[in-house]
């Protein structure tokens, strides 16, 4: 049965009916994405333009062209096919580490991401990349996470294939974490603290803040009926768009990311969602990886005071907080374009100072 979508304008009918069709299963998003893959590179956004910018915005070195992408798929422990992605600079240019990035809730590492993981490639950094299960190109119910360590245990062994991979081999490795992918990369270092060299958080959703959390007597009923009925679409969201994006301009192509989970939160995720934040609040303290956190200071999804108190509390001796005057949650994708550029240049410059090879 087809989700009730609303249309994407400047896109044929026969391309609305196919986004319109039921995400559930993995195979509709995956002929989805297909479907839509050219319209998207036609965007008139400066992620889907990294490709193409002239090169004094460059190092003459480093300029886009040629980046390298392989998509391919895992089977996980579980049994399940996950999504991965890899982009490398242009051959020749030596690779300095390995960033590795998990996305945020409802959304995919194709899409905006794209121009995210070209730019920082072409600084001479191997990105790596995975969908988490149930979102994106993964399989899994859509938008279902029946266990919020099981997204951690998934990503943890999907980048330990990764790191494996002979272009990164022994080089530093930081893990990159947007919105819930950044209490899913706090949670993963958690585990496994030797693994990583670094740790960069974008708006990290170590707390839901008031404006998108339910009021608590509704919370205890939603813990209670995610015991008896765990995949019911019934918790109240609000426009992610309208909360996330500061150019009108740009949250108006956030329709065409279709693969991109946006129907009501499901009983089960919204619970382990919830219990994951109170967790990673109590335990930032245990934070000993080098850090650099990021947030707009107007960020109305995840609160830009709880950046702060992770940046306090952190017992790491090298953290670095930066926010950013007026931004929204979509530091990345929703704000001017030199907005845009300058957080990815301040990811790139920490990187750079953290790694041997300059």
């Amino acid at each position: 049965m087809a989700q009730n979508k609303k249309k994407i304008e400047g896109v044929s009918d026969q391309l609305n009916s196919i986004a319109s069709q039921n995400l559930d299963h993995v195979m509709a998003r995956r002929r989805v994405r297909s479907a839509f893959s050219n319209v998207q590179q036609q965007l008139d956004h400066i992620l889907f333009k990294i490709e193409h910018f002239p090169p004094f915005w460059f190092d003459e070195q480093m300029a886009p062209a040629g980046i390298r992408t392989e998509e391919w798929y895992e089977v996980n422990s579980k049994g399940r096919e996950i999504f991965c992605k890899s982009w490398l600079p242009k051959p020749g240019v030596r690779i300095k580490g390995a960033l590795c990035f998990c996305h945020g809730y409802g959304d995919t590492c194709t899409f905006f991401f794209e121009g995210i993981a070209k730019y920082i490639a072409s600084s001479g950094y191997g990105v790596y990349a995975i969908d988490h299960p149930g979102f994106g190109l993964s399989e899994g119910l859509h938008g279902y996470v029946p266990s919020f360590d099981g997204i951690v245990d998934n990503v943890n062994e999907q980048f330990k294939l990764m790191k494996r991979r002979p272009e990164i081999r022994g080089l530093p490795r930081f893990i990159f974490g947007q919105s819930m992918g950044g209490a899913i990369a706090i949670k993963a270092l958690l585990k496994a603290p030797k693994e990583w060299d670094g740790i960069v958080l974008v708006a990290p959703m170590c707390k839901i803040s008031t404006e998108m959390s339910p009021p608590l007597p509704l919370q205890k009923i939603l813990i209670l009926m995610s015991e008896f009925m765990p995949k019911a679409k019934l918790v109240p969201q609000k426009d992610l768009a309208d909360l996330a994006f500061r150019e009108p301009k740009k949250k108006q192509m956030a329709p065409y990311n279709v693969i991109c989970y946006s129907d009501q939160t499901r009983l089960r995720t919204a619970v382990e969602l919830l219990n994951a934040t109170k967790y990673i609040e109590s335990q930032v303290n245990k934070v000993e990886t080098p850090l650099l956190i990021l947030h707009g200071a107007a960020d109305k999804v995840t609160d830009p005071l709880v950046s702060n108190f992770l940046y306090e509390n952190a017992s790491s001796k090298d953290k670095t907080l930066k926010l950013y005057e007026d931004g929204f949650h979509c530091i990345l994708e929703g704000e001017p374009d030199d907005r845009i550029l300058t957080v990815l240049g301040d990811i790139v410059e920490w990187l750079d100072s953290r790694t041997s090879i300059k």
